[in-house]
């Protein structure tokens, strides 16, 4: 009879787990630091929580680039952090211009984050949420 109980305590439990998706778009930058040789090939890494859920396009010689890229993870959470770490591409190595870092509400929501190099990142996010 315990080991029963214990199952259903188990089931109900899950079934009253919010389940989230998180939706990123409308990534685009301003104002990028030029590099040595004066342009900007810029792209953008994304992760949420643990997850890494890929890169965009580069953008080349662009100080102002936007991204078409949307991005989705169905496994995202309330209060996880959603990670973008913004890079110059470059010969030898790319370099870090600046990551933005905030944890994540429901709805929908836009963003400025200033970039430490230099440049500033927008960008715009729907978390969506169902109890199952």
């Amino acid at each position: 009879m315990a080991s029963n109980l214990s199952l259903l305590l188990l089931v109900l439990g899950y079934l009253t787990v919010a389940q989230a998706q998180i939706r990123l778009y409308n990534l685009r930058a301003s104002n990028l630091p030029a590099d040595i040789l004066g342009t900007t090939d810029g792209y953008v890494k994304v992760f949420c929580g643990p997850a890494s859920l890929g890169k965009t396009a580069v953008r080349n010689n662009n100080v102002n680039p936007w991204w078409t890229e949307e991005f989705s993870y169905f496994k995202a959470q309330e209060n996880d952090v959603l990670r973008l770490e913004v890079y110059d591409r470059d010969v030898l190595f790319d370099d870090l211009l600046g990551v933005c870092q905030r944890q994540l509400r429901p709805g929908t929501h836009e963003h400025d984050c200033f970039l430490k190099k230099g440049g500033t990142l927008h960008y715009a996010y729907t978390l969506s949420t169902s109890h199952q």
